[in-house]
């Protein structure tokens, strides 16, 4: 697992202890998802994808990563789904950093936050696209 800087979650105002708690759990879990590295993402740049049962379990199943709206579906359903098996199979290096600066909008806070703490790369792109 890549080495997180240890800075403290933010915890929204008027959160009760067990609700931080949830929360500090929930970006745990993302955080043992992660690649060591960037360089582990050797998915695909095209073709379709059939994603299994596992990730894709309240939605479109095949996305074809030549339509820019699916390719962006693709990547914010593996981020947030995916197991850490999933990411290199189904993640791009080189698509992820090009799809950021608006990926990181479209997917949650805390993977958002967890992805940039751990991958600083990611961070800097979107400061370099702003």
């Amino acid at each position: 697992m890549p080495s997180i800087p240890q800075r403290p979650a933010p915890v929204p105002n008027g959160l009760s202890d067990a609700a931080a708690e949830d929360l500090a759990l929930y970006r745990e879990e993302f955080q043992r998802r992660l690649p060591e590295s960037l360089d582990e993402l050797h998915g695909p740049t095209q073709g379709v994808v059939e994603l299994p049962l596992h990730m894709a379990w309240s939605g479109m199943t095949s996305y074809d990563r030549g339509k820019p709206c699916q390719r962006m579906g693709l990547y914010r359903t593996v981020l947030h789904e995916g197991l850490q098996d999933d990411l290199p199979r189904y993640l791009n290096q080189g698509l992820l950093l090009q799809l950021w600066p608006v990926l990181r909008s479209l997917v949650g806070r805390t993977v958002r936050t967890v992805w940039e703490d751990a991958f600083p790369r990611l961070a800097s792109r979107t400061r370099t696209a702003a």
